[in-house]
């Protein structure tokens, strides 16, 4: 997968933390929510911008 389709960083939103594109959801503050126990469901429930392709470059650019 290429994560750099889905996540980008942009000094003018949150400073330039790594977000989803065409968020401003952070690679951060995703995967504080799997830690807390969110599961995919759950995050794509609460935020439908969102695609489970994104959620998955999320974990890819992590990795890298």
């Amino acid at each position: 997968m290429d994560w750099q389709q889905y996540i980008h960083s942009d000094p003018k939103i949150l400073m330039g933390k790594p977000t989803v594109k065409g968020t401003r959801l952070s690679v951060e503050f995703l995967l504080g929510l799997f830690a807390a126990g969110w599961t995919e469901q759950q995050v794509l429930e609460n935020y439908p911008t969102l695609t489970s392709e994104a959620l998955r470059a999320v974990f890819v650019f992590t990795a890298e």
